[in-house]
């Protein structure tokens, strides 16, 4: 009963740690997917400079760390406020990571949506773009009648992956940037409690608990999503366990 109790504590004691990370994904994920987007079709771009543009830009996040962009962005904005925020007192509004995690986050899972919604608007069927073509539809209209759905459906999956992994490595942001005003995310929460008792087998089992619920509900959500938007093909029989008890 002891051991049962020390778990539900410790349950207890990360649960306002863990807003925080559900804070920072909710924030920086819908603004990444939505610059992705424009990321995306900048990369596909007959223009060269604003494919090259989007192409430098989507290999410089995916070809550094995470943890040292996190570094990287706080060191140049402190060093920006020095002489330029500072008389603004924008200062603790920009240096705060409750502004600059999500931010550097966004930035980060904007790289790498764009490369996979980039490789879905290349396996668009070009026979399907050329009849809505030769229907009369504007650009526009191509865009979100034929080319969208076809590109949501077909980077769905591995933007699922991309959505975990990025609610993971916001356990890299307190690690990075310096806490403020007592905010302690789960890794940090987990950290403080094992300073005290040296027990490692209790408070970071407890985090990672944490981090596979959510993660779990994040597939369980996304997978009805998809399953909506796959609504239009049969789907598969179910498996079903059926002996044969006589040949």
């Amino acid at each position: 009963m002891g051991a049962l109790a020390a778990i539900a504590n410790d349950i207890v004691l990360l649960a306002k740690p863990a807003l925080f990370n559900i804070y920072f994904a909710l924030v920086s994920i819908p603004t990444g997917f939505v610059l992705a987007v424009f990321m995306a079709l900048g990369k596909a771009s007959s223009n060269p400079i604003i494919s090259r543009l989007c192409r430098g830009y989507i290999y410089a996040f995916r070809g550094s760390p995470f943890f040292i962009q996190l570094f990287m962005f706080y060191s140049l904005l402190l060093s920006l406020n020095l002489s330029v925020w500072k008389p603004l007192g924008l200062d603790t509004i920009v240096l705060n990571p409750l502004i600059l995690g999500p931010a550097v986050l966004a930035l980060n899972t904007t790289a790498y949506t764009a490369n996979i919604l980039h490789g879905a608007l290349m396996t668009v069927p070009r026979g399907e773009v050329e009849a809505a073509r030769a229907f009369g539809m504007s650009r526009f209209q191509q865009f979100r009648t034929v080319i969208w759905p076809n590109v949501i459906r077909l980077a769905w999956p591995a933007y699922t992956n991309e959505v975990v992994f990025m609610f993971h490595a916001t356990a890299l942001v307190y690690l990075t940037l310096p806490v403020v005003d007592d905010q302690l995310d789960l890794m940090n929460k987990a950290g403080t409690l094992f300073e005290k008792d040296y027990n490692a087998f209790l408070h970071y089992p407890v985090a990672a608990l944490y981090f596979l619920v959510i993660s779990a509900a994040i597939f369980f959500g996304f997978g009805r999503v998809y399953r909506h938007l796959m609504r239009h093909l049969p789907r598969p029989p179910a498996m079903r366990f059926a002996p044969r008890w006589m040949r």
